[in-house]
């Protein structure tokens, strides 16, 4: 089974590290540029979009021949932040009534779907997507989530995973592709991958 694990300062790719010169924000940047490219809306998204962009990138990029154009994939991801770091923009934007500038190129990040949302349209996935808050990473509530998405017959993979962006230089994910007769998905291995 194919996965990525970001953190703030170091990039593995199904157990291969990937040399970057940078971190934080920085480090998506140069990843961005040197191995996808191909999509300017990148460079308006906020920081959790931009990671799960990133991670979903690196993922998708291992599949051969990659699958877009499908209704039968999934995105479900999770985190415990939710939008928070937007939600604290937009705040400082609205804050002070006599400096009152609410942004909407900030507003409409304030909702941690849209980062499957973009993944969705990237890719052109019509399959279901769902980004679900926890209190705290949770391997077996992330693997009952998936396996649920599996009862529907349309579903016979989903890219999931954990992305939390608790700012713009502090996040991480840890994400997979996983299909409804994978084996090696199981919590054991979701809490493996993350402990990396």
């Amino acid at each position: 089974m194919n996965w990525v694990r970001i953190r703030k300062d170091s990039i593995v790719v199904n157990g291969d590290v990937l040399s970057t010169e940078n971190t934080g924000q920085a480090m998506l940047k140069e990843v961005y540029k040197k191995h996808i490219g191909g999509y300017p809306k990148f460079f308006k998204m906020d920081a959790l979009c931009k990671l799960g962009l990133i991670a979903s990138e690196l993922l998708l990029q291992l599949e051969s021949p990659r699958v877009t154009d499908t209704e039968q994939r999934a995105v479900i991801l999770f985190n415990r932040a939710s939008s928070l770091s937007d939600d604290r923009n937009y705040q400082a934007t609205i804050q002070d009534a006599g400096n009152f500038f609410p942004s909407p190129a900030v507003f409409v990040y304030t909702l941690p779907n849209i980062v499957t949302g973009e993944i969705s349209i990237r890719n052109k996935y019509y399959g279901e997507t769902l980004f679900v808050v926890l209190d705290h990473f949770n391997a077996q509530e992330m693997f009952n989530v998936v396996r649920e998405a599996f009862l529907d017959p349309m579903t016979s993979d989903v890219i999931t995973g954990w992305v939390d962006c608790e700012n713009k230089d502090d996040f991480e994910a840890c994400m997979f592709l996983a299909s409804a007769v994978d084996q090696d998905f199981t919590p054991e291995f979701i809490n493996e991958i993350y402990n990396k």
